[in-house]
């Protein structure tokens, strides 16, 4: 019940102060200006882990197919899976910015609000290490972006300066660096807090593994700075365990439903969307005991089967991943082209009027796993946070045992499946021998190739697609064979960067210009600093 009042009040507080910001100096004077004592700032920051943390949707018809862990024949998923336009493909592009940025602005209100006010010291600085969780998933796509002026349109700054995507990432990592020392036990804690409930010591941990992982972004464009970063995340302390996972639970009964199931139930979307064959191929390679707790094939055969959302056959043998491409237009690039095609799912004869379904034998991510619309949304993992630890260690960096870590990271991966559901769950027994079996190898090419291939799996699997995303541009696995396809928006390569939303030329013409004349072109195809 607490929970469901905690819900319904954070929607009250958003519907409010979403009218607001969007015209912040109307709101300078009274009636419309929101003050503390008229709106308890923690329900601001818990609201900006809502918006943020369930923004799946804004992921699925891009970043979940260009590092190919999904994959569609289905039309509008042309953006990911082939590099077209489809559908409103230039308006999902730019979802990534507007949910973003509508996140990081309520941490920018909330601060405003607690400012001078020392019982909200941990709000505040809980509030940074969440600004700098939202915005690096913003830099990473866009490159040079708001930071240093972003949410100051209260203080009259409404054409935000675009900062060089290197000044962005010092200035994440100093800003971490003095919140997350400054957290407090011994003070007030945050009340409303989705992530922790409020619980500074995680919050401490959740601060130095974030800088872990903004650190290890720039291992190709300043190694010096990302070994002085991770190796003082590492001697503060990170994650410790599972427990310490970064997510966020939908509440579809309370209007908060979980936005990738959203999608993925729509019936075209759940009859044509699949784990790519990148993804399942390599989980069969090395006999992953989660191919069955994350993967299924209809239970029954034609179209009617596979748009109904029910169980499926999870038999690991007959897990068979989509390759990334393909269409069902019965030309050169008809999926019944794909080489090692497993052929149709044919009609069901007990079925009025139903039809073939050519996807059918691909596997798709498990309904029982992956289809509550109440599940949660993960952010960020202890066991991503070992693997980050672990390559620093294979680098030579001093962070522990490269082999310790990825073990470690090897058995929390498969853990933390249960907390998207039970039916995920991994026997110990099949984990302790997995791990066993798949040591890290002493050889520092091969280690950083397992350390980043499991990177890409963890990541796959717990739907956070935007990290595959960029990890896959900074580490360049998996290795990737770009899609050809006619009418691509890039051709000969996969995307590196999302172009700015569509207005901003005009809304902040000259900040906008600088930002391109300094970064590259406004395209698909331009590096952002640290992929260079």
């Amino acid at each position: 019940m607490k929970k469901q009042l905690l819900y319904s009040c954070l929607i009250a507080g958003a519907t409010f102060i979403a009218g607001c910001t969007k015209n912040f100096d109307a709101i300078n004077t009274d009636p419309t200006k929101v003050s503390a004592g008229g709106l308890n700032p923690n329900f601001l920051m818990a609201q900006a882990q809502i918006k943020f943390s369930n923004s799946g949707y804004d992921q699925l018809l891009f970043q979940s197919m260009w590092p190919q862990s999904l994959a569609s024949t289905y039309d509008y998923y042309g953006n990911g899976d082939k590099y077209v336009y489809a559908g409103s493909g230039r308006g999902y592009f730019e979802r990534t910015w507007n949910t973003s940025y509508g996140s990081s602005t309520l941490i920018d209100e909330m601060k405003s609000l607690i400012k001078g006010n020392a019982s909200y010291t941990n709000l505040d600085n809980c509030g940074t290490i969440l600004r700098v969780l939202i915005i690096q998933r913003i830099t990473d796509a866009y490159g040079d972006v708001p930071y240093s002026q972003a949410g100051q349109a209260k203080a009259g700054i409404l054409n935000p300066v675009f900062d060089p995507q290197q000044s962005i990432y010092s200035a994440m990592l100093n800003d971490l660096d003095v919140a997350t020392a400054a957290l407090d036990v011994s003070k007030d804690k945050p009340s409303s807090d989705l992530f922790y409930s409020g619980d500074i010591s995680q919050w401490k941990k959740l601060g130095y593994s974030l800088m872990l992982k903004v650190a290890m972004r720039l291992t190709k464009a300043d190694p010096a700075m990302a070994q002085k970063y991770a190796e003082k995340a590492f001697a503060a302390g990170t994650m410790a365990s599972i427990a310490d996972n970064v997510k966020v639970k939908a509440d579809n009964a309370n209007g908060n439903g979980n936005s990738d199931v959203a999608a993925l139930l729509v019936k075209d979307d759940f009859r044509e969307v699949r784990w790519s064959n990148v993804l399942i191929s390599y989980m069969q390679s090395s006999a992953d005991p989660r191919i069955p707790a994350v993967a299924e094939i209809s239970a029954g055969t034609g179209k009617a089967a596979n748009e109904n959302p029910v169980a499926g056959i999870n038999t690991a043998s007959l897990q068979i991943g989509m390759p990334n491409g393909y269409d069902q237009l019965g030309g050169a690039t008809d999926i019944s082209k794909a080489p090692n095609y497993p052929g149709t799912s044919p009609a069901d004869p007990a079925v009025t009027a139903d039809a073939a379904a050519p996807d059918g034998k691909y596997s798709r991510p498990r309904v029982t796993v992956y289809d509550d619309r109440s599940r949660i949304n993960m952010l960020y993992t202890y066991g991503e946070c070992e693997l980050l630890l672990a390559e620093a260690a294979a680098r030579g960096w001093n962070t522990g045992s490269a082999a310790t870590h990825y073990a470690n990271a090897l058995a929390a991966d498969m853990q933390s499946l249960t907390q998207f559901s039970t039916d995920a769950a991994i026997p110990q027994s099949s984990v302790t021998a997995y791990v066993a079996a798949h040591p890290l190898s002493a050889t520092t090419a091969t280690a950083l190739q397992q350390i980043n291939m499991e990177y890409f799996v963890v990541t796959s699997t717990t739907f956070n697609f935007n990290e595959s995303w960029a990890n896959w541009r900074r580490s360049g696995y998996p290795v990737l064979t770009p899609v050809k396809y006619i009418g691509q928006f890039i051709n000969g390569s996969i995307p590196r960067r999302i172009p700015y939303p569509l207005g901003l030329p005009s809304t902040n013409a000259a900040n906008y210009a600088a930002a391109v004349s300094r970064q590259g072109a406004d395209d698909f195809a331009t590096r952002v600093w640290w992929d260079k």
